[in-house]
């Protein structure tokens, strides 16, 4: 997403002139692949890595702009939000030690960004989903300020018709409606990039549909979501919804979402994936584009497909097609979308080998795999995995085969072969295929993530557990060592974060009640839980008054009349406070008002309550 337009209008005249270019590059595509100019004769690896930027308190910081004008470096760019950025890795031939080299300079740009964020006051975390980030970063001015962004976000909403609705379930369940594509930057990966000989790129394409949901539930590194424990890889179910642009209605219709695995093994062509994405998915972004791909072509030139690139850019699929020029030559590329970040750029290293060994190193057997697995198989394996990750259960060629089993029996020995066979350094390979077989056998990034929080969830308050979380990645990543050898987080030895607002003290489960419950079930309920207020919601789910323990004596007297209601006895006139609200406002609010309680509220809507017991 890091890529800037220049000068673009969005209008119809640009528009339309945009249309004409897709199709003229699609058109171009078919005549490159028919004459066969495909770079075909050698193989190329290369990375993208997104980051998360905090500050000293380890919560997003909005300062990718500043920080990037510090590093002034054309290998890091933006991203949708103001607190990621990417960096653009070179590509290198598939041999010798090309996989040291690649984690030699992903490293040496980490330790350039780290130093510049340093004096900004900014740390640098790599992690699937950022712990700490809530719904408070999610608003428009965490937006980088790039027009295409602004535009994507306009777009998306006004064919979504509605605001993006996300529901994920897993452990817990997370529900939350929100009014632009920022769920979007909850999500950061890690891309790996193939490229692939022309003749190869179909069977290459079907190949790493069939191996994704293993190889991602290996790899899984996203378990939590706003304090939220989800799929082990929640990233999968988040990007989904979150650009989603499907509308919702009383009809059963079919839809293809933007953001997918695809529905079908491909048959064709590379260039028939993309005819089939422009077919089904609208066309969200333009730009201003100069030169005609076919008259270029014409000319003996090699056009770069301006517009179906774009295009491209906006369908989301986590195997995606590319096209690319390189030295003058087209080649064509696998980007893997579904790795997350981190834990550790060794386990990143370990991921990027074991992906590209397995592709490279395809048995014949599975050249054709329409021929000996189902592609809802290979669509389920994906699923399941994202939601259970290293303890998943397969269906493998129609065979059940847990994933650890999988990994170790067979795709291990197949990627080593792989890389061997393309003159990989034999130490490498030993070396980062031996962090996956030691993953596998001992837990992944979401496992650790798992434990600590469970863990430290029973002795603090969310919030200082999210922090101790990011706090604990940020320092084992400075080690380098793959997340299997990740300590246990001691959280004695980590001095305690102050508290500054109200969203990180509050009590978040809630018993409330409502208007027309009946006051003699309202005096049990609080009996019961010893609850000295409780809130009350009306019949749209809205903050509308507060029982406190001192009504209990007047519901006593009234309740043996079993017809009185609790709007009958309630506080109407609520003093509340929002989640950013600085405590020390709580502390005078309640003093001032002689309270012992405050309902904390985004709109109308209760989210919390903070008591004198939690001051």
């Amino acid at each position: 997403m890091g890529e800037r337009i220049p000068d673009s209008k969005f209008d119809q005249e640009e528009r339309k002139a945009f249309v004409k270019h897709l199709l003229d590059d699609l058109k171009a595509l078919e005549q490159i692949l028919g004459n066969n100019l495909i770079e075909s004769d050698v193989v190329r690896i290369g990375a993208e890595q997104e980051l998360c930027l905090v500050d000293e308190d380890y919560r997003p910081s909005g300062e990718s702009i500043r920080l990037l004008d510090a590093i002034n470096d054309g290998h890091f760019t933006t991203e949708l939000a103001n607190y990621n950025l990417e960096i653009n890795l070179d590509p290198f031939v598939l041999k010798d030690n090309c996989f040291s080299r690649v984690e030699s300079q992903l490293t040496n740009l980490l330790e350039r960004a780290k130093s510049k964020a340093e004096k900004l006051g900014i740390k640098i975390v790599l992690t699937g989903i950022l712990p700490t980030i809530s719904k408070n970063e999610l608003g428009i001015d965490f937006m980088t300020p790039i027009p295409r962004y602004h535009k994507l976000n306009e777009v998306l909403t006004q064919c979504r018709g509605d605001h993006f609705a996300l529901k994920i379930r897993g452990v817990d369940e997370l529900t939350l409606r929100h009014d632009s594509v920022l769920f979007e930057a909850c999500n950061t990966s890690f891309q790996l990039h193939l490229q692939i000989p022309q003749k190869d790129f179909i069977p290459s394409y079907n190949w790493a549909q069939a191996i994704a949901g293993p190889v991602l539930g290996v790899c899984s590194n996203s378990p939590l979501l706003m304090g939220r424990e989800l799929w082990k890889e929640t990233r999968i179910a988040l990007f989904q919804q979150s650009l989603d642009t499907r509308k919702w209605s009383y009809a059963l219709k079919e839809q293809v979402a933007r953001v997918g695995f695809g529905n079908h093994w491909q048959e064709e062509s590379v260039a028939e994936i993309f005819k089939e994405d422009i077919s089904t998915h609208r066309i969200l972004l333009t730009k201003p584009i100069e030169q005609n791909s076919l008259e270029l072509l014409e000319n003996g030139a090699i056009p770069k497909l301006e517009a179906l690139n774009l295009f491209n850019g906006t369908v989301y699929r986590w195997n995606r097609p590319c096209y690319g020029v390189g030295n003058g030559k087209p080649h064509l590329r696998i980007e893997n979308r579904y790795i997350p970040s981190g834990p550790s750029v060794m386990d990143e290293m370990a991921n990027f080998a074991f992906w590209v060994g397995l592709m490279v190193g395809r048995p014949k057997k599975y050249d054709n795999m329409s021929a000996i697995m189902d592609f809802k198989e290979a669509k389920h394996n994906f699923i399941k995995s994202a939601i259970t990750g290293r303890q998943t259960v397969l269906s493998w060629l129609g065979k059940t085969v847990t994933l650890k089993k999988l990994i170790v029996k067979e795709f291990l020995p197949i990627a080593k072969k792989g890389l061997l066979d393309y003159g990989v350094d034999s130490k490498d390979v030993e070396r980062l295929l031996g962090v996956i077989e030691n993953r596998t056998k001992m837990g992944t990034g979401a496992e650790w993530q798992v434990k600590n929080f469970r863990r430290l969830r029973k002795e603090m308050k969310l919030d200082s557990v999210l922090v101790k979380l990011t706090e604990a990645m940020h320092e084992n990543q400075k080690k380098n060592m793959p997340v299997h050898e990740w300590a246990m987080i001691n959280e004695k030895q980590s001095a305690a974060e102050p508290y500054l607002w109200v969203g990180q003290i509050m009590s978040t489960r809630l018993i409330k009640l409502y208007e027309n419950d009946y006051a003699n079930l309202a005096v049990s309920i609080m009996q019961w839980n010893n609850i000295h207020h409780i809130p009350v919601e009306n019949s749209r789910g809205e903050l509308s008054g507060l029982l406190t323990w001192s009504h209990i004596a007047e519901l006593e007297h009234d309740k043996e009349e079993n017809n009185a209601l609790v709007s009958d006895f309630m506080i109407h006139k609520v003093v509340t406070v929002q989640p950013r609200t600085k405590i020390e406002t709580a502390k005078k609010l309640m003093e001032e008002y002689q309270i012992g309680s405050l309902p904390v509220c985004v709109g109308s809507h209760l989210v919390g309550i903070i008591s004198k017991v939690d001051l």
